[in-house]
């Protein structure tokens, strides 16, 4: 079981830019969020990422820098990237079953399943958002088992600012 304010989840993939991203070699002002997203078949991850994008700016403008990862292959998330208009947000791809599980996420099955006329990978991973603090530890996480009921972007925003205007702990600890 993740707990906040013990060391998050080890979290290392590639991204479509050529680079490797690691969790423990990034130093955000305040924060790093990483949003699991399931993949190119999901239309909710569309609207959620398309929305993330957008806030991109504001999240660092607050000290917090933002990656989203699936267990998509490299040609899915550049497809991902390229038709959701994504131009703001860092993007990984390729992370495997046992890291998602890793990270807490749950794993999904396809059953030959097609989504949105885009064929499902066999296995999958379901939401996650992270929020890290600078040293590493897991300041908070919300895990779905499904695509629907995500944090709202916005309620993020604004608990950012509370948390860094009031120093305020990470709780659930115990």
């Amino acid at each position: 079981m993740l707990k906040p304010r013990e060391a998050a989840p080890q979290m290392s993939f590639p991204t479509i830019d050529g680079g490797t991203w690691t969790l423990s070699e990034r130093s955000p002002k305040n924060l790093t969020l990483v949003v699991a997203y399931r993949g190119l078949h999901c239309p909710v991850c569309r609207g959620y990422l398309k929305e993330l994008n957008d806030l991109a700016g504001e999240f660092a403008e607050r000290g917090v820098e933002v990656v989203a990862v699936s267990t998509d292959g490299e040609e899915r998330a550049r497809t991902a990237k390229a038709e959701w208009e994504l131009p703001n947000l860092t993007l990984g791809y390729g992370i495997s079953i046992e890291d998602a599980r890793k990270m807490g996420l749950y794993i999904s099955t396809s059953r030959g399943k097609t989504s949105i006329g885009i064929e499902e990978p066999e296995k999958f991973n379901e939401p996650g958002l992270y929020l890290v603090k600078p040293d590493g530890t897991l300041y908070s996480a919300f895990i779905q088992t499904t695509p629907f009921a995500r944090p709202k972007l916005d309620e993020i925003l604004k608990a950012v600012d509370f948390v860094n205007a009031n120093n305020y702990p990470a709780r659930g600890e115990a």
